[in-house]
């Protein structure tokens, strides 16, 4: 099926310029009107009959691309899911799940069936394969999650770096100077997932600023995985006292394996979480923990889409929306000062 998209790279123009063309809703020059009407006719495009029935009018409907894996923490997802349905319901707008094991072919089926108004992508990848569609697609879009690339689209997420930072600079404040950082699975990594590959760079710069010695080891999150993960990092680094865990999963397996290994948490080790505050509250001791507010989340990203599809209907170039919530470390009883720290290194600083 030709879609506006196709028109638009044939004409050598942009699918908006296209979709004015074709609803005479802004005045373009006559050159281009004409290439784009003789590529209508030379590709023999059909415009979808529900949108040009509702031409003018808005579809009132949001599509939501949500996460279908099993790497993933799905109470956060849901959470989030649920806000960007009540916060569109405040605008009058309902919402169209879409599960992301379709790619961008399910991009490419909502913007191309007048569906949706505009669509928020969530679990998104640095190089997602999602972002070039809704560019091509001239569909209204805000992502969850910050691409490598984000021209053309609105974003919203937790400032990842910025926890991974706090993860570093906690520990290293304790005295701690052996670290390890236990991610999600391997192949979270692969798919270069944003939230992953971000937390870890925030955390792998501001360690060596510390002057941290630090691993990082991907981990499955089951109890078995967790305990081999724990074992290489113990063979590899005997002295490592302080834990980062960005897996959720890896949380309550490592918080019971410590003790087995001869470490007491906090007074031998202190561990660090990456997660919800009502998860880090359910440990027992309680977990220092880096949250941020996953119901904020949706809500900014409805009010970045609403925003854009008003500008298009205005005939104005939306624009571009960049928002980096600030994470919050809460210290509990699973870090603490070492028996007889080290004086922590301080920003700007060097080891001696």
């Amino acid at each position: 099926m030709v879609t506006l998209a196709d028109v638009a790279r044939h004409a050598g123009v942009s699918p908006s310029t296209v979709s004015y063309v074709l609803s005479g809703k802004r005045s373009i020059s006559e050159a281009t009107r004409r290439r784009v009407q003789h590529a209508v006719e030379e590709l023999g495009y059909h415009p979808n009959a529900g949108a040009r029935a509702l031409a003018g009018r808005r579809s009132h409907i949001i599509a939501l691309v949500v996460p279908l894996r099993t790497d993933v923490y799905v109470p956060i997802m849901m959470e989030i899911a649920v806000s960007v349905t009540m916060a569109a319901r405040q605008h009058g707008y309902d919402v169209l799940l879409i599960t992301n094991d379709e790619g961008p072919d399910g991009v490419r089926r909502v913007a191309a069936s007048g569906l949706a108004d505009g669509v928020i992508l969530m679990d998104v990848e640095l190089d997602d394969e999602r972002i070039p569609v809704l560019r091509d697609q001239g569909i209204q879009a805000a992502t969850i999650g910050l691409p490598a690339d984000s021209t053309g689209l609105s974003c919203v997420d937790h400032d990842f770096a910025a926890a991974g930072a706090q993860c570093a600079d906690h520990l290293a404040d304790l005295g701690h100077r052996d670290v390890a950082f236990i991610g999600y699975a391997p192949a979270v990594y692969h798919r270069h997932a944003g939230y992953a590959e971000r937390t870890l760079t925030g955390f792998r710069e501001r360690a060596l600023e510390r002057g941290l010695r630090f691993l990082h080891r991907p981990c499955e999150g089951t109890y078995e995985s967790t305990a081999g993960t724990l074992a290489r990092i113990l063979a590899d680094r005997p002295d490592t006292t302080g834990f980062v865990v960005q897996n959720e999963n890896a949380i309550g397996p490592l918080l019971q394996l410590l003790p087995t290994s001869g470490r007491t948490v906090p007074e031998d080790a202190s561990v660090v979480a990456l997660c919800p505050e009502q998860l880090a509250e359910q440990y027992a001791p309680g977990l220092t923990a880096v949250t941020g507010p996953a119901q904020e989340l949706g809500r900014v990203a409805v009010d970045q889409v609403m925003r854009r599809i008003a500008a298009a209907e205005r005939g104005t170039e939306p624009e571009d929306e960049l928002v980096l919530l600030t994470p919050v470390l809460t210290p509990r009883q699973s870090s603490g000062p070492l028996l007889a720290p080290v004086p922590p290194v301080r920003r700007g600083e060097r080891r001696p």
